[in-house]
């Protein structure tokens, strides 16, 4: 079997309705559809993946799309709280600030999973709450959904960042399942390019986390956008190995800091926080060091260090999803989204640098030819620029 089976425990997280196992998960909604009261919100799921709320990345974009755009609600310690037009407008940011994207009147059910083995029955137990969806966000729960799909039918799921796979890793569907998967590399394209012009020192960085194809096609397209508007540069590449590690990921930043890099991508998770960090405390002391994040804009954790960030606008692709299923529209199938279809995007760059004007007109003019198709990027990186963990 390939690697994406992966035999799974009964290790349930029981979030009972309105009270939580892990102190970090929101409330859960009802406890079964025999219990809510006539005329009571549709409850929608959400199993997050490793790394879970306070990601400032992939699962907290997914939970701005549940909670506060289709919930129009925000998470506190209290518990949810009804969120304004103007923090639900804040958020969408300027390439999503034209759409209507107000709330649909549902209850989000949120679970964490703390390890892998918590995907499957996290997911189960949405199940048998009777959602009206049920949603799995990262690659690693691409094996429950599926299994859990096929005991439930009639329920629908979403599952975001991976098609489903047979043991032979060849792509089928189910009826009841939606899969998104992000065309990543054209992201991560224009963030190199923007790399590419801003370095001094010709050499650049990349902090990734695990070592599979996902996060590979960010490498691929990071160091095609550097190569195109800097061919001379030295992209330097290490792997921590993890999604959840803040120390590793750190360590790994300041090691590249070291080499001279001045500009680092960090495609990491948690791990990615850590060299945020990392590029952060560099700059405190006077370095000339940025940082381009991932999946959400992490600019307010280091406002004079992220130059900008690769959105992956998996908040849209929840609250799509939501709002599909919630109008019947909802069908099982596969999708593929990039710049052009509004699932990749570039957050704004905020701080100021010499020829900036400029160099954003580069980059708006590549992303122009990407969405065109006039240029191909690259999901594979050539053997001989192949990186690898920490020793």
């Amino acid at each position: 079997m390939g690697p994406h089976r992966r035999s799974v425990s009964l290790v349930l997280c029981l979030l009972a309705a309105f009270t939580g196992c892990k102190k970090e998960a929101p409330p859960a909604g009802p406890e079964s559809s025999d219990t809510r009261p006539s005329g009571s919100k549709p409850s929608i799921g959400l199993v997050l993946g490793l790394g879970g709320r306070g990601d400032h990345a992939f699962n907290d974009s997914a939970l701005r799309g549940l909670e506060l755009w289709a919930a129009g609600v925000k998470y506190e310690k209290a518990g949810y709280q009804q969120a304004s037009a103007a923090e639900r407008q804040d958020s969408l940011g300027p390439d999503l600030a034209a759409r209507e994207l107000g709330p649909l009147g549902i209850t989000p059910v949120v679970l964490q999973s703390r390890v892998a083995e918590d995907y499957e029955p996290n997911l189960q137990l949405l199940a048998e709450q009777q959602v009206s969806l049920a949603m799995g966000v990262g690659f690693m729960l691409e094996n429950a959904v599926e299994q859990v799909a096929r005991r439930n039918p009639s329920l629908p799921f979403l599952l975001v960042d991976s098609p489903l796979l047979d043991a032979q890793g060849r792509v089928f569907t189910l009826p009841n399942v939606r899969t998104v998967t992000f065309r990543e590399e054209e992201g991560c394209f224009l963030a190199g390019a923007l790399a590419g012009l801003v370095t001094k020192t010709g050499r650049v960085g990349m902090v990734g986390g695990m070592k599979v194809p996902l996060v590979q096609r960010y490498e691929a397209g990071f160091r095609a956008g550097v190569a195109a508007t800097n061919p001379k540069a030295t992209v330097l590449v290490n792997y921590t190995g993890s999604f959840t590690d803040f120390a590793l990921g750190k360590q790994v930043g300041q090691d590249l800091l070291l080499k001279k890099t001045d500009v680092l991508f960090a495609a990491a998770g948690v791990d990615g926080l850590g060299a945020i960090q990392a590029v952060k405390e560099a700059r405190d002391a006077g370095g000339a060091v940025y940082v381009i994040g991932v999946d959400s804009d992490p600019s307010h954790l280091a406002p004079q260090a992220v130059l900008s960030a690769v959105l992956k606008h998996v908040d849209l692709v929840v609250y799509e999803a939501v709002r599909d299923q919630l109008q019947g529209r909802l069908k099982g199938g596969s999708l593929s989204l990039g710049l052009k279809e509004g699932g990749m995007g570039l957050a704004p760059v905020r701080l100021d640098f010499p020829g900036k004007a400029e160099a954003l007109r580069t980059v708006d003019a590549l992303r122009a030819r990407i969405i065109s198709g006039e240029l191909k990027v690259p999901t594979h990186v050539a053997p001989s620029e192949a990186a690898g963990p920490l020793p």
